[in-house]
């Protein structure tokens, strides 16, 4: 039911803007102030949720660990994985931002059945999940960071060497008229590959299955569309890429302008993609920014070497087990419970 709804919700965010501007000629509204109200919502909606998880108290300490603590000097302890200081701390949130440390060393439980059909607790190791997750994250960095060369001009230069080391897959000349195809990037297919995988994963492990939701396969529905059209774009249906950039570049200088027919298939790709920018504040993508506030990533274990008191503790007023028995020692006495104390 989860991929149904997820499936049918992306589709009508593909009709859209098909039908906007292909029969009702909405390009202004599609091409400037859906983006522009899709980015407005996004740095709102990140700001908003990062001020309020700022907000949340952390009275104390409970960093995740993988390692021996620190606790006398000839006993080696995990400097990255069991941090004492802000040092290890640094050390190990780059690990886990640029590799996905904790991704790498995740086990999935699996039960199997022996060779007598006994059934046996095993765990596996889940290197594919780290390895698509990898290549989703950053086929996606260098297809955002590629098209820079649609909002700047000049095209700054790493632009240029991104293209040159992510396209060195040419397609060579066609022999017909001598007209060379677009080339063929290799983020684009490892994204799609990345993505493709993810969803089957979450299909085919009947446990991920048992616990998706419709927020698991949205996102990833439409990141598929998104890449799509994109694809669709660059090696299938004509685009003016002039007017592309000229639409851009309007936007990023906040002087949009509507340059003519781009093309049905680009504003689609540019509706999705407004879709997933706006939605990005509200969804579990927000892991971007809520792994730097992650109390179990960006805190030190340092409790047994320093007392962390709950700075919103308030005076308490005690009432001592004394106290209680001399408020009712001869009712206790009385009653036949013992006393400390014997009365006067």
């Amino acid at each position: 039911m989860s991929i149904v709804v997820s499936s049918l919700a992306v589709v009508l965010i593909v009709l859209i803007p098909w039908v906007g501007v292909g029969a009702f000629d909405l390009q202004y509204l599609f091409g400037v102030l859906i983006p522009y109200a899709a980015l407005a919502t996004f740095f709102i909606g990140i700001v908003v949720r990062v001020i309020d998880w700022a907000r949340s108290p952390v009275p104390f300490r409970i960093p995740t660990t993988a390692g021996q603590q620190w606790s006398f000097p000839w006993i080696k302890h995990s400097r990255i994985d069991n941090p004492k200081g802000t040092t290890g701390v640094i050390v190990r949130m780059i690990f886990e931002v640029l590799t996905f440390r904790s991704l790498f060393r995740n086990t999935r439980l699996e039960y199997r059945l022996k060779g007598d059909g006994a059934p046996k607790i095993d765990y596996e190791w889940e290197k594919w999940l780290w390895l698509a997750a990898l290549l989703f994250h950053y086929s996606f960095l260098v297809i955002f960071l590629r098209h820079f060369r649609f909002f700047v001009e000049p095209i700054p230069g790493f632009v240029h060497v991104l293209e040159s080391l992510d396209g060195f897959m040419q397609m060579g000349v066609l022999p017909l008229n001598g007209l060379g195809l677009p080339g063929v990037y290799l983020t684009d297919m490892l994204l799609m590959l990345a993505v493709t995988y993810l969803f089957v994963r979450r299909i085919y492990v009947h446990q991920t299955r048992y616990i998706s939701l419709p927020a698991d396969y949205f996102p990833l529905f439409l990141i598929l569309a998104l890449g799509t059209t994109g694809i669709l774009m660059r090696h299938f249906i004509r685009v003016d890429i002039t007017a592309v950039k000229e639409l851009a570049v309007g936007l990023f200088k906040f002087h949009p302008t509507i340059p003519g027919d781009i093309g049905v298939i680009f504003y689609i790709h540019l509706f999705i993609i407004s879709v997933l920018i706006a939605y990005f504040p509200f969804s579990k993508l927000m892991h971007m920014a809520g792994i730097f506030l992650s109390p179990t990533r960006n805190l030190s274990n340092n409790s047994r070497m320093k007392r962390h008191i709950n700075p919103w503790n308030y005076p308490v007023h005690y009432h001592t087990y004394e106290a209680y028995e001399d408020d009712f020692r001869e009712a206790m006495v009385e009653a036949g419970l013992p006393v400390d104390k014997e009365p006067e």
